[in-house]
């Protein structure tokens, strides 16, 4: 149970990325040109992702696996704004999951792989290809839940 204990300090830093990860979601918002009115909700998805990533990461769980329980709830958070404010959930989604987007991990692939490294840029990516399949395997989850019926009122 004690390991379960955040320190103060790894709170502070969970809610510094927490805000840092909403604003650069937000940014590629921006660039991405979504609706203004949908900018708000596509930073905390993006925001939420992260954090839960970051948490998952520092409770010990290896990248793939908080990727995947990362793009879970940011997918079900963004097909929950699709709906709440008639958008496509496209629009929430792809801003939302940049912050997991394995970067890093393309980039070092490809350096190493330059340089003649075959065992590193192997390692990296292997990584990085199981990052990428866990966001892929979240989102696919997630969207292939039903979307619940509302009834409509007849119109007069």
């Amino acid at each position: 149970m004690s390991e379960l204990l955040l320190t103060s300090e790894q709170i502070g830093q969970l809610v510094a990325q927490f805000f840092i990860a909403g604003a650069g979601t937000l940014s590629f918002a921006v660039l991405f040109a979504s609706p203004k009115r949908t900018l708000p909700y596509c930073g905390l998805v993006g925001a939420m992702g992260w954090f839960i990533y970051e948490l998952a990461v520092l409770f010990g769980l290896e990248s793939f696996t908080a990727s995947l329980l990362a793009v879970i709830p940011l997918t079900l958070l963004a097909r929950i704004f699709a709906i709440v404010l008639k958008t496509p959930v496209t629009i929430f989604l792809l801003a939302g999951i940049f912050p997991l987007v394995p970067g890093a991990g393309i980039y070092y692939t490809a350096y190493y792989f330059i340089q003649g490294n075959n065992a590193l840029a192997l390692a990296n990516g292997i990584s990085t290809f199981k990052v990428a399949v866990a966001l892929a395997i979240g989102i696919a989850l997630v969207l292939g839940l039903p979307l619940p019926r509302f009834k409509t009122r007849p119109k007069k």
